[in-house]
């Protein structure tokens, strides 16, 4: 299983940017892509999620509203388009999967992939 996140970098607050997870190795059926993310001295957690079959989401309340998950079937990846980003924004982002239902916690995901750094600058 490979889950590889792309897309991270220096961003000024107010601005977007679009993370991706290529992913591969394993069957997306009933498949669930979340992304996760850890700020310095912080625990990693949880920001959105993507049923692969159906396109559901979820979001944390953090987010919600400004960031916008998707997925592209025919390259298997998931997109996490972020905007009005904020200094809080700021954080490592790890995108990880799982089967089965739609879960939060980051133990709760099997596999996952290296991060993505995001710094917002004011």
């Amino acid at each position: 299983v490979q889950l590889q996140a792309s897309g991270g970098g220096l961003v000024q607050a107010g601005g977007s940017l679009r993370l991706s997870c290529r992913a591969s190795g394993f069957s997306f059926d009933n498949a669930i892509i979340g992304w996760f993310r850890q700020a310095p001295g912080k625990e990693r957690e949880f920001v959105a999620f993507i049923m692969w079959n159906d396109g559901d989401t979820g979001y944390a309340d953090s987010v919600k509203d400004r960031f916008v998950i998707s997925r592209d079937i025919g390259e298997s990846t998931v997109h996490l388009r972020m905007g009005s980003l904020s200094l809080e924004d700021t954080a490592v982002y790890f995108c990880a999967a799982r089967g089965g239902w739609p879960k939060l916690e980051r133990d709760e995901y099997n596999f996952w992939g290296r991060g993505t750094e995001v710094t917002v600058s004011s």
